[in-house]
């Protein structure tokens, strides 16, 4: 039994897991850095980045003594490399350059869009591949042809803002705390999603499998502040009704955006099975919608569990993939921070 350590960094959760070549999960923990960035009602990366410096030893420490794990018997480590916020990948590709050369151990490189994927591929046990793909989270929102687990081709995405982002900055709006998903899908549940009618953004037009959600939170604010210059971080006196439905509304909308544009998708390159990954995917009316669509279009619909839909690092088993086939970096392994395609 080979058991390999994975290392999570790329935004604000520094996680680390230990998990065997049959992806059985010895060991995982995730340190989150919520509290941290409430109150600028988004991640600071500098704060993250400085976290993460803190955290990343004692998550690896605790993780391996969950795991009963010696470093000396581990078969790689590996390590989110791409992509993400600069500063939070370094922290982490660092750690595992070093225990790499300490240990003598293969170091791997995981991408953490691909790994998101191999979360559907962990929970369910079996092959998912092939499969169309669908990231959203908070720095993403992507669409992928995935012939296998790091076999990827983009076929759409966010021409602006993700749709956790916009998530993130709508809540600001409305008073509620960060992050926002959470807080918005909590808020809804009393919430009239028909009150406001909001638009669903390139949603008329299959063509395109791309995603915008810039314009959804514009027509947000024009709703709570009424056209015209907003002041820079202004908040609008608004009753407990008000922001339930008005939450329930910009929930359903984003929702709508992103299964149209999945079943448009999952049309286009002829698949029948759509695997979902990311912080969004833990929404539960998503969840439900999602869920709703794939029985009404007849597809099979993989969404892994709530634990590894926000950034985790049992999901970096996906290096397993890349151990099999060989595919190991040197020292000279450095962060890709942007999208690559």
């Amino acid at each position: 039994m080979l058991r390999f350590l994975t290392l999570e960094t790329t935004c604000d959760e520094t996680a680390a897991a230990v998990v065997t070549d049959e992806l059985v999960v010895l060991g995982a923990v995730v340190a989150s850095q919520d509290e941290l960035h409430q109150q600028f009602g988004g991640v600071v990366p500098e704060i993250a980045s400085r976290a993460h410096v803190e955290r990343i030893l004692p998550v690896i420490h605790q993780t391996l003594e969950q795991a009963d794990v010696a470093l000396q018997d581990l078969a790689a480590v590996a390590v989110a490399n791409r992509p993400g916020l600069s500063g939070s990948l370094l922290v982490g590709l660092m750690a595992a350059k070093t225990l790499a050369l300490a240990y003598e151990l293969p170091l791997i490189a995981v991408d953490h869009l691909q790994a998101h994927i191999y979360a559907c591929r962990i929970a369910s046990g079996r092959n998912i591949f092939p499969c169309v793909g669908l990231i959203v989270s908070g720095g993403h929102s992507n669409l992928y042809r995935c012939q296998s687990p790091l076999d990827f081709t983009p076929i759409g995405g966010t021409i602006d803002d993700a749709a956790g982002e916009a998530f993130d900055k709508v809540a600001s709006m409305l008073g509620l705390p960060y992050p926002g998903g959470p807080a918005i899908e909590q808020v809804a549940k009393q919430g009239d999603s028909e009150r406001f009618k909001l638009p669903r953004p390139l949603v008329s037009d299959p063509s395109r499998l791309e995603f915008s959600f810039s314009g959804l939170k514009t027509a947000v604010r024009y709703e709570l502040f009424g056209p015209g210059r907003v002041p820079m971080g202004a908040k609008a006196e608004l009753k407990p009704q008000l922001v339930a439905d008005m939450a329930a509304s910009f929930q359903e909308a984003v929702v709508e955006c992103l299964v149209t544009k999945s079943v448009a998708a999952l049309q286009k390159v002829k698949a029948d099975r759509l695997c979902v990954g990311g912080g969004v995917a833990a929404n539960g009316r998503f969840r439900e919608a999602m869920e709703n669509t794939s029985q009404e279009y007849g597809f099979e619909l993989l969404i892994p569990p709530l634990n590894l839909c926000t950034d985790n690092a049992v999901m970096g088993a996906i290096a397993i993939e890349r151990y099999h086939a060989g595919l190991f970096e040197s020292l000279d392994l450095d962060i890709k921070a942007g999208l690559v395609r």
